[in-house]
């Protein structure tokens, strides 16, 4: 079964102290071991939030605007997609992400 890990933090402390990018060839451990297992398709960091741009159609016309689409606590850093057994695999997955601890992993199917 393939998942979504959507990668949240809380949005106040990220405005405080942004995350700097991770440089490609630093090393990851969850992600690395993963990739290895050939568990982890893909994941990436996602711009900060404000960078965002919302798309809507109403009566026919684009409208855009910037950007996150909802005020919430939580903002979505970043994201990984695994292939694993089965929802209990992908929450020990999640369990073991670095952010984790201080931030939350939610888990999202995909459908079919």
């Amino acid at each position: 079964m393939k998942f979504m890990l959507f990668v949240c933090v809380d949005r106040a402390a990220y405005e405080r102290e942004p995350q700097e990018p991770v440089e490609p060839d630093e090393p990851m451990p969850w992600a690395d071991e993963l990739d290895a297992a050939g568990i982890r398709l893909h994941g990436d960091e996602l711009s900060p939030y404000h960078a965002a741009t919302t798309v809507r159609l109403r009566g026919g016309e684009v409208v855009l605007g910037d950007g996150p689409f909802a005020e919430t606590k939580e903002v979505i850093a970043g994201y990984d997609i695994i292939d694993c057994a089965d929802l209990k695999e992908a929450i020990d997955i999640a369990s073991r992400h670095p952010v984790a601890e201080r931030g939350v992993i939610e888990i999202r199917p995909f459908r079919g």
